[in-house]
């Protein structure tokens, strides 16, 4: 059981997390701060939050658990707000999609207390974005990727794993630069992908008209495509490194389909088309293992 909560972006992941904390019994009061004080209004209407702190130090202050579900752009002027009152005695997580920037950030700002900090990615989200979005159950079932670094403490090291356990997540650890890596390819990837196909259809002068003629087949693959904007622009640009690699052997395997379609290779493209079906087929979600 945690005291309080100092929740720093009542945003959807951020709300999720707050609520499923309660409905598991594991917080006694939620401070809640946000950029938008509309967010962190309507956070206290709907029970997200207890109590609105008018600065991200404030909701720190008191707190010996603490959630940082900012863009990750905003990652270290958050850790900048907050760092004279993070302590040894405080669990301090984030749940950004990109870790290696992340953690450089908190080496950088948190300095002799960057022990406290379990860099932290929930698998898990909508599309819609928001605080009204946010639900209990968000994270129930999901993975959750830790990322210590050397200095991280062990002690926080459990408190953190034994938390999203206690929310129903299967929780995991490998490196900042593993995670990275993987999640280049296996998210940061589809989202550039599906982006740039509904861009490549829309302007199209016949666009509309093929987008009205789709069925569950394009909507389940261009379904991520309807993800925030501002915060999957900062997720591509903070993994551009990684991401581009993936893209580069994207464009490899896509070119040896377009070679089998050109040479009229009905063959060569069936092999193609089978091992992308047989691996298809073998995947089960939360495959991905941990490295390094």
């Amino acid at each position: 059981m945690f005291e309080q909560l100092g929740l720093i972006g009542c945003g959807l992941m951020g709300g999720s997390f707050a609520l499923a904390l309660k409905q598991a019994g594991l917080v006694k009061r939620v401070v809640g701060y946000s950029k938008s004080p509309s967010t962190t209004e309507r956070a206290r209407q709907m029970g997200v939050i207890d109590i609105e702190a008018p600065s991200a130090l404030l909701a720190v202050s008191g707190s010996d658990v603490v959630l940082l579900a900012v863009p990750v752009a905003a990652t270290e002027a958050t850790f900048k707000a907050i760092r004279h009152l993070v302590h040894k005695d405080m669990l301090l997580m984030d749940v950004g999609s990109t870790k290696r920037d992340v953690v450089d950030a908190a080496r950088r700002v948190l300095r002799d207390q960057v022990g406290v900090f379990v860099p932290a990615h929930p698998i898990a989200g909508k599309e819609l974005a928001g605080v009204e979005h946010a639900d209990a159950d968000l994270y129930h079932g999901r993975q959750v990727i830790l990322t210590p670094i050397e200095r991280t403490q062990t002690a926080q090291i459990e408190r953190a794993t034994q938390l999203w356990k206690a929310l129903g997540c299967h929780v995991r650890q490998m490196s900042p630069e593993s995670h990275d890596a993987a999640y280049a390819a296996v998210s940061h990837l589809p989202h550039l992908l599906a982006f740039a196909l509904m861009n490549a259809i829309q302007n199209q002068k016949q666009g509309a008209d093929f987008l009205a003629l789709a069925g569950p087949g394009f909507r389940d693959f261009t379904r991520i495509a309807a993800s925030d904007p501002a915060i999957w622009r900062d997720i591509l640009m903070a993994n551009r490194e990684e991401l581009l690699g993936q893209s580069q052997r994207f464009r490899q395997a896509l070119e040896a389909l377009e070679n089998a379609v050109k040479g009229e290779n009905p063959d060569a493209l069936e092999a193609l088309i089978e091992q992308a079906s047989i691996a298809r087929a073998q995947w089960r979600m939360n495959a991905i293992r941990p490295q390094g």
